[in-house]
């Protein structure tokens, strides 16, 4: 990476700041829902087992569904896709924003699932749309370095926005307004044209394995496990840690410090024209990533030295995520690119399942250290799949020219006769 003398807007083809923040407006509510959950079912039930149960229902659905999701978007483009699941988690998350308090647990469990198993590809989406709007191909890298920093915010502002909405008016209110920010936004996001107009390559072979038939693709899946699990330890770690010393409140500050850390990183990216191209580099930044994480194991000890190592460990994170999302653009099988950005996401939010889950006990057991020694081990887990599988993942100077087909279809768009191949025409949006 070196910064760039040419600093003309990333973003300069119409509509294209338009479709990221409706993007971000869409996406700002899925940081919101799994502690909205959590706090609501609590509080209706009476009992955190069961809330814990409707909040992993949610994100466990949400990971199973999100590749058949991406699948279908390769299939039958964006539009139908994203209105349908969208209207369908608005609608189960507002009818959990109403029940009364005699629900039974099996109810809220079986909506939070249904919730997760409808929630829209969003993220999938954006990603594979970057391509498109991007103001020239020399700068996607820096796009998706300014997309993942930009996320960053949702991250940072969703659970305080979600707490704090619960606190002042009702947790069911709460949980029923972000299922319809997430609603709006996503109708937003559809309705622009790079959206609309994105048609799926129907010439590609549609062969068995799907996205994970690329090589490539299963070694950054391998790669975002490890390092969801690092994520997903790190917070139980921090809040076992705040616990330990007697300051508990202090586990939501230091975790926006984390978020905090993430939008610098990011930033500096960005100026810096991009993140990591290369196996290399990617190796590079995943040992920052797991090196910055695992130190936390030292400074359980002291509010103020977690502070300070999460801020740095937090920096590694907008770039790492963000080259990995560049990676899957450069190496997902043709007609495949949206459930290939599907399925990263799922093992991230798998790996942070685990990662809370194991880290957890170990935080009960053996106390703080424990869990960030399973942070430093996911690390490294992380580095020995760059390393393992650096052979798949692509060079510095390979050329990308495999979105062809729909970098082509807002000018040559699809006819219905060929679109009901697959899925049936597809909704037109005026």
């Amino acid at each position: 990476m070196k910064l760039r003398a040419d600093r003309s807007p990333t973003l300069s083809r119409p509509g294209a700041s338009t479709l990221l923040a409706s993007s971000v407006l869409a996406r700002l509510p899925l940081a919101m829902f799994s502690i909205a959950l959590l706090v609501h079912a609590q509080r209706l039930t009476g009992s955190f087992g069961i809330a814990g149960l409707v909040s992993g229902a949610y994100a466990l659905c949400s990971a199973v569904a999100a590749p058949q999701l991406g699948m279908l978007v390769d299939r039958c483009g964006q539009t139908r896709v994203l209105v349908l699941g969208a209207t369908l988690t608005a609608l189960a998350l507002v009818i959990i924003g109403i029940l009364p308090r005699a629900v039974p647990p099996a109810v809220l469990v079986a909506l939070g699932g249904a919730a997760g198993a409808a929630t829209p590809p969003l993220a999938a989406c954006v990603r594979t749309l970057l391509p498109t709007i991007v103001a020239a191909p020399d700068r996607l890298p820096e796009l998706f370095a300014f997309e993942s920093t930009v996320l960053e915010v949702t991250f940072i502002a969703g659970p305080p926005l979600a707490l704090g909405l619960g606190a002042v008016w009702s947790t069911g209110g709460a949980l029923a307004v972000t299922g319809l920010i997430m609603l709006l936004g996503t109708l937003a996001f559809a309705a622009q044209p790079s959206s609309r107009r994105w048609r799926p390559n129907l010439d590609a072979p549609r062969q068995y394995g799907g996205a994970l038939r690329a090589p490539a693709i299963r070694t950054l899946v391998m790669i975002l496990f490890a390092a969801g699990t690092a994520f997903g330890a790190t917070e139980v770690g921090v809040t076992s840690a705040t616990h330990a010393l007697g300051t508990t409140a202090m586990a939501g500050p230091l975790l926006g410090v984390w978020g905090l850390g993430s939008l610098l990183g990011g930033t500096l990216t960005t100026r810096l024209g991009g993140s990591a191209t290369t196996a290399r580099e990617l190796t590079f930044l995943l040992v920052a990533l797991a090196f910055t994480h695992g130190a936390l194991i030292v400074a359980t000890g002291s509010v103020l030295a977690i502070g300070v190592i999460i801020l740095l460990a937090g920096a590694s994170i907008a770039p790492t995520l963000s080259s990995i999302y560049s990676m899957v653009d450069r190496t997902a099988p043709a007609g495949a690119e949206t459930e290939a950005y599907s399925w990263v996401l799922t093992a991230s939010l798998t790996g942070a399942s685990v990662g809370a889950s194991l880290g957890g006990w170990l935080a009960q057991t053996v106390g703080p250290p424990g869990a960030f020694a399973l942070v430093l081990a996911a690390g490294a887990l992380a580095v020995s799949g760059a390393l393992g599988g650096s052979r798949s993942l692509p060079g510095a100077r390979e050329v990308h020219d495999r979105r062809g087909t729909n970098l082509r279809a807002t000018e040559n768009p699809i006819t219905t006769n060929e679109k009901e191949k697959t899925c049936g025409s597809a909704p037109r949006l005026a």
